[in-house]
Order: C-alpha cells, then structure tokens, then sequence
C-alpha cells in the first residue's frame, strides 16, 4: 500500500494497519527451509575485517 501521499502520521498509521489486517495471510515456510538461506553466505572471516 502506498501511503507516501499522505501527511498526517496518525492517518497514514491507521491506513496501513487496515490494509495489513484485510490482506491475505502470508504462507507459513517450508518445513526445510532455513530463515536466512537467502543471505550472502560469509565464507572466511580474517581479523579485523567486517562480516557483510
């Protein structure tokens, strides 16, 4: 939903809560699917260096 047009927060809240509770549930996930399996994988980490 796209609220960016509208000014008022408490508007824009009350907006966006309606239309999170009229949408579809969302499926639950696959037994064997992991939460992050779509992330980028680290593979070495090296001292000092940042992980993503």
């Amino acid at each position: 939903m796209n609220t960016k047009k509208i000014t008022d927060t408490a508007e824009r809240k009350k907006l966006k809560r309606k239309a999170r509770k009229a949408a579809p549930a969302k499926a639950k996930r696959a037994a064997g699917v992991a939460r992050g399996s779509m992330k980028r994988k680290v593979k070495k980490m090296v001292k000092g260096q940042r992980k993503r």
